[in-house]
Order: structure tokens, then C-alpha cells, then sequence
């Protein structure tokens, strides 16, 4: 793939956000959620486990904890009980990730258009990004409840560009997961991985960054990032 700075300057339709760990820093609401969830266990909750549960469906997120948690045939359960610990965390302080308000409002003053997918529950989705003060900053919002099949399916990404009305080859994708990533890319769009967790394989994007601060993803993007 090639690198952000050797790359030419995209001149998308639209830019479609994940949400979690790439618009708000809701990754962290996540994991404090996850660790209780191990703590009432008597486990320890590893990096591993965060690696391989990020980005995923409820579905697959269900596999790994009835596997993580010795519980087989419990994940239904053990998801509601998560979700119920998610919510509480949700609560508090809701932080939107560094540089990802102001790249929204660089992309719409370029008459760029913007949406949101998620794999997240819509009601998870919508309370986090009231918390945070952006429920109206999408005129798109996509979760995993409004496809048959969620990441890493291409549905949801393809889903948001018919919403939009533009053709998905003319859209970029911004992920955090390698299940996004796959997602997006499946779906004809051109992919940019910025890192939100340490050791998140995200070599299947077409361009990688530190962060949406990243003046080469801003560049990639044709914008001014002064």
C-alpha cells in the first residue's frame, strides 16, 4: 500500500468515520468495561484480549469472551452484562478524539461530506455522541443494527455511501480496527488507519497515520492543517 506522503491528494465525496477509538475516545469507556466485566470473574484482562475484541461485532465479541471467560454458551448473557457496564461508563465524560472535530469541520467548509459507521449498537452510538456534544455532527448514522451483516462485512460502508449518494469508490474510510478496515476496503473505499491502541495490525488500510492530527493525513485529504 502506499504511504501518506508519497501518495496523491484524494479529492473525496464524502469521509465516513467509525466511531469508537476514531471519532470519540470511547475505547477506553470499552475497556473499563471490560475489566470490571473480568474483574467479577477473578481474570485479569489482557492487551490480547482488547486486540482481538476491538472494532468486532457483538457477535464475534461474544465468541471471544465465552472463550476469554470460560463460559461456554454464555455470551448472550455475558454481552448484556457488558452493555449494562458500558452504559455506566457512558455516564461520565465522553472525550472526542484529538483533531477529530476540527477535521470534520475542515471537511464540511470543503463541502466534503461526512457519516458515521459503526459497529456499535444504535442506542450506544447515539448516547455517546450526545455525551459528547456532537448527536447532530453526522446527517448519517449507521450501526451494526441497520445491516444484516456488520463489520467486517462491506455493508455498512456501502450502506453509508447509497445514504449519501455517492459511488463508495469516491469515498474514504477512516478506521482504528483492523475489522473496519477490512469492512471498508471490501466496500470499494480507500481506507485510512489511524492508531488508537498499541499493536493493532492496520497494514491492510491504504494509508496509515498516528493520529487525525497527522498533517499528512491532512494533506492526503487536500487540507490546510495550520
Amino acid at each position: 500500500m502506499p504511504s501518506a506522503a508519497s501518495a496523491a491528494v484524494l479529492r473525496p465525496a464524502a469521509v465516513v468515520f467509525d466511531n469508537d477509538g476514531t471519532f470519540l475516545e470511547t475505547e477506553s469507556v470499552w475497556s473499563r468495561a471490560e475489566e470490571e466485566l473480568f474483574r467479577r470473574r477473578g481474570l485479569p484482562f489482557l492487551a490480547e484480549h482488547k486486540l482481538e475484541l476491538i472494532g468486532t461485532s457483538f457477535v464475534h465479541a461474544s465468541e471471544s469472551l465465552e472463550r476469554f471467560l470460560g463460559e461456554p454458551g454464555g455470551g448472550p448473557a455475558i454481552m448484556e452484562e457488558l452493555v449494562d457496564l458500558v452504559h455506566r461508563e457512558l455516564d461520565g465524560e465522553v472525550p472526542v478524539m484529538p483533531g477529530a472535530e476540527r477535521l470534520v469541520d475542515a471537511l464540511r467548509a470543503e463541502g466534503i461530506q461526512v457519516a458515521m459507521a459503526t459497529n456499535a449498537a444504535r442506542g450506544f452510538a447515539e448516547k455517546a455522541l450526545h455525551r459528547a456534544g456532537h448527536a447532530d455532527t453526522f446527517p448519517v448514522l449507521l450501526t451494526a443494527e441497520d445491516v444484516v451483516d456488520p463489520k467486517p462485512a462491506p455493508d455498512i460502508y456501502l450502506a453509508a455511501a447509497a445514504a449519501l449518494g455517492v459511488d463508495p469508490a469516491d469515498c474514504v474510510a477512516v478506521e482504528d480496527s483492523p475489522t473496519g478496515v477490512r469492512s471498508a476496503v471490501a466496500a470499494g473505499m480507500t481506507v485510512l488507519g489511524v492508531t488508537s491502541f498499541p499493536g493493532v495490525d492496520l497494514s491492510h488500510a491504504h494509508h496509515r497515520h498516528p493520529s487525525l492530527e497527522d498533517p499528512a493525513l491532512w494533506a492526503l485529504l487536500g487540507l490546510d492543517g495550520d
